[in-house]
């Protein structure tokens, strides 16, 4: 009996099980596999760590919690959840907590265009504080027709060497686009047959855009459906909410990382160095709680 179980060992789940074994937890902390970041060359904004690979960056976590002997760390695919807890790991048996944090996290659905799987996380980019540094003086394309598209290509106008908003077939408001040209941002409204590296993007008439990396629309979707299984209270977005304190709808159950988030905020921080955040909340109040049943005190 595990004092907390850990499923995901990305930046969130560590983060946590450090907070956990500084206080003496003992925890399991499951790893099924790469993150949501795998395909990027580097992590960014991450203090002390900017432009670290995040294969590496998990390499130095799990270093960091080798020094704390109830910590244990282990690779297994969580296939099943019952009660206040009960985990089936594949091929790893059963396991059992007392408390359970989810940090599985999220994965990204590329809806198009035909080509982009190929650039993603490359050249191909959905965040302009994760990559938008990197695009400084090249040519970008911002890919859609909404308004956050407009926003972005305008956010990127201030550093990129040459920007061009791509609508795909969509109509563009007028207004939008005065404001765009205005700002030196090209406007292609033609539909898009396909996207070639670096950026280039390949319209289905017209001339090809020559560009050197693209910012395009992901979907991101729950890695896991743990969350679901467990009845956890859940947004329109996909996201599992949470209070302030990493609290799920669930007793006992805590979820951190870009998978959870607050009613107060509109979508799920992708950051790095967030998910390490509220890894470390979730950890301090998952002890916290045991406290409160290991003494019998009052609820904290």
């Amino acid at each position: 009996m595990y004092d907390v179980a850990i499923v995901g060992a990305g930046p969130a789940g560590m983060a946590a099980a450090l907070t956990l074994g500084r206080t003496h937890r003992s925890v399991l902390l499951l790893d099924a596999g790469e993150g949501r970041n795998a395909p990027a060359e580097a992590v960014h904004n991450f203090l002390t760590r900017d432009g670290t690979p995040p294969a590496r960056l998990r390499e130095l976590g799990r270093e960091d919690l080798s020094a704390y002997p109830t910590v244990e760390f282990r690779r297994g695919l969580v296939t099943g959840v019952e009660g206040a807890f009960r985990l089936t790991v594949d091929g790893g048996g059963e396991v059992r907590a007392r408390r359970l944090l989810l940090a599985t996290g999220l994965a990204d659905e590329l809806p198009g265009p035909r080509g982009v799987e190929r650039l993603w996380g490359r050249s191909a980019f959905h965040c302009p504080y994760c990559h938008g540094y990197e695009c400084t003086g090249r040519s970008v394309a911002v890919l859609g027709s909404t308004p956050a598209r407009v926003r972005l290509a305008l956010q990127l106008s201030r550093f990129a060497g040459d920007v061009a908003l791509c609508t795909g077939g969509e109509p563009l408001d007028p207004a939008a686009r005065a404001k765009l040209e205005a700002h030196g941002v090209t406007v292609r409204c033609e539909a898009i047959a396909r996207v070639e590296a670096p950026g280039d993007v390949v319209f289905d008439s017209g001339p090809a855009l020559a560009r050197d990396a693209l910012f395009v629309v992901n979907v991101p979707r729950q890695r896991s459906d743990l969350a679901a299984r467990l009845g956890c209270a859940m947004f329109a977005d996909g996201c599992v909410e949470v209070d302030e304190f990493a609290r799920t709808s669930v007793p006992g159950v805590y979820a951190a990382g870009d998978m959870a988030r607050r009613a107060t905020v509109p979508m799920p921080l992708a950051a790095v160095i967030a998910a390490a955040a509220s890894g470390t909340v979730a950890g301090a109040v998952a002890d916290q709680d045991l406290l409160d049943d290991d003494f019998d005190l009052a609820r904290s």
